[in-house]
């Protein structure tokens, strides 16, 4: 797997105050065609996402990729029950699609899923801009926990992908 992280916080410009960034990249040895086809299938979600989260998607299936499509999910964080829903805010057929939390844990949450040609298969990237809600306590909370707990996230999704899609022969 080749991948590359990383954690952007406030200090960086080109994101608002309290708002920070988590982004990885990822070259899966797959046609773009192929690895778009598997993230726009919103059934694909629970094989990435790793068990302690308890996810599930209460939305039923099959649900149809497109700008203002809406998905309700379960999820356990740090063992509390929440529900989570999401708008996809921008679908651009095998180049990009923006989820966008309207219900959950997080203050802001905006993932852009980006999809490119690249020499030896697919570069994806992974771009979430979050926000934490509760103000300084929030933040102390996300500087504890929030923070490793998505690094954790994003860790088994690439390694999980990377298994998924292991190199052609």
């Amino acid at each position: 797997m080749s991948a590359s992280a990383s954690v952007a916080s406030a200090a960086d410009g080109a994101l608002r105050r309290g708002v920070h960034r988590l982004e990885r990249t990822q070259l899966v040895p797959r046609p773009r065609t192929e690895v778009f086809a598997f993230f726009e299938d919103a059934a694909n979600l629970g094989r990435i996402t790793p068990s302690f989260l308890g996810f599930e998607i209460l939305t039923p299936g099959p649900i149809p990729m497109r700008a203002g499509a809406l998905i309700d999910y379960r999820i356990k964080l740090f063992g509390v029950p929440l529900r989570w829903r999401t708008r996809i805010e921008a679908y651009e057929r095998e180049t990009r699609f923006v989820d966008v939390q309207l219900r959950g844990p997080y203050r802001l949450w905006e993932h852009t899923h980006e999809f490119r040609d690249a020499p030896g298969g697919t570069l994806m990237t992974d771009r979430v801009d979050y926000a934490v809600p509760f103000g300084i306590a929030g933040e102390a909370a996300r500087l504890l926990f929030v923070r490793r707990t998505l690094e954790r996230i994003f860790d088994y999704r690439g390694d999980t992908i990377a298994e998924i899609f292991p190199p052609l022969p």
